[in-house]
């Protein structure tokens, strides 16, 4: 074809209460299509409730529906209605960026799926986020004309689960890979009252991100006295995790939703990036951390652990004191030898560079090509 491929670009969850990692990959993606001349990517989103807030404002032009985006989900579950190809004009491709999948009428569909972790651990959910989710995920394995995960792991996930491989395309996230400065840096720390040493872990407080092993480590430590254990990113639902971390005390620093520029500068000033998860799409919290020359320590047998590769340590992650004793070992090895965190923090670095947006975008652009064919 002529001209540039049309892609109307879903964007829903930038209306979420906590729009999450998926968002922030998705966003970033859309900002390096956008300024590809071969993409005309336009956003679906809603006038309904609150605007996106900083970060997660849609970078790219987007047509809206009226309605909010749970009732959007309903319909884009049940019906044929309220395709982004009616909102979009002369679109080639529907790009469904999560497993809320639209009818894409007469143009080509295409949906990236970041995980399957509804239907491994429905119990994490609520009712109608699994209904929702996983009739999401069965409209992909039927209708998708290709499918986009982010990791090697979520590709066999899918296949396992039915997907056709042959339709499957691993395309990895990327990161900015600007470096935070001193200036930054420093202003972090105070605006953040954080003067010691500290391990860093980012994410939404949910069951999956197995945040209790790294809690057990981190209090097991010899040396906890000497440094902190920083914890940024929403509250979720497990509140009674978040009060037992209240808990703790000062040394455990729970600070929420900080700004990108703050957060580039967590990287960037941690010790360490820790991420214990049991399961991951991707894990954009390790990659963000390694692109800043911070090493990560990563659940072993993870997509985690496949981005991280020479670039920090994998770590079992089964329930069991097992693994918080290979936890607390490994950091206290890690805390005790500067000279060799160093050195694991420039494999760190080398290793991130293998990820940016600019590829992911180019691999995008190369899927949405070979789709249309």
């Amino acid at each position: 074809m002529s001209g540039p491929i049309r892609v109307a670009y879903t964007l829903m969850q930038c209306w979420h209460r906590v729009p999450g990692g998926s968002a922030t990959a998705v966003l970033s993606l859309a900002e390096a299509l956008a300024r590809r001349d071969d993409v005309d990517l336009v956003g679906v989103g809603t006038t309904a409730g609150s605007p996106p807030s900083d970060p997660f404002v849609p970078p790219v032009p987007y047509r809206s529906t009226r309605l909010p985006y749970q009732a959007v989900y309903e319909l884009w579950n049940n019906t044929a209605l309220l395709s982004p190809s009616r909102l979009v004009k002369n679109v080639d491709i529907v790009h469904a960026t999560t497993t809320m999948v639209p009818s894409a009428g007469k143009a080509k569909l295409v949906v990236t799926v970041h995980d399957l972790f509804p239907l491994h651990s429905p119990e994490q959910f609520t009712p109608r986020g699994v209904r929702l989710m996983t009739k999401g995920i069965e409209k992909a394995r039927k209708r998708a004309d290709l499918v986009i995960v982010p990791s090697e792991d979520t590709a066999r996930d899918c296949v396992e689960a039915g997907f056709a491989a042959d339709r499957l395309r691993v395309i990895p996230w990327g990161t900015s890979h600007r470096m935070a400065t001193a200036d930054e840096r420093a202003s972090m720390r105070a605006a953040h009252g954080l003067e010691r040493p500290f391990i860093l872990w980012v994410g939404t407080v949910e069951p999956r991100k197995n945040l209790p092993l790294l809690i057990d480590a981190y209090t097991a430590l010899p040396s906890r006295g000497e440094i902190d254990l920083v914890l940024v990113g929403p509250s979720g639902w497990d509140a009674e995790l978040v009060a037992r971390i209240d808990a703790l005390g000062d040394s455990v620093r729970r600070l929420g939703f900080v700004s990108p520029t703050d957060l580039t500068a967590l990287y960037a000033e941690a010790e360490l990036v820790a991420v214990p998860s049991t399961r991951e799409g991707f894990g954009l919290p390790a990659l963000e951390g390694m692109a800043q020359g911070t090493p990560v320590l990563a659940g072993a047998g993870t997509a985690v652990a496949e981005v991280v590769g020479a670039g920090g340590l994998a770590l079992p992650v089964a329930p069991g004191g097992d693994s918080v004793e290979a936890w607390t070992d490994a950091l206290a090895r890690v805390l005790a030898d500067p000279a060799g965190r160093t050195a694991m923090g420039v494999r760190a670095w080398v290793r991130s560079q293998q990820f940016r947006w600019e590829k992911c975008a180019s691999q995008h652009a190369r899927a949405y090509r070979e789709v249309l064919q």
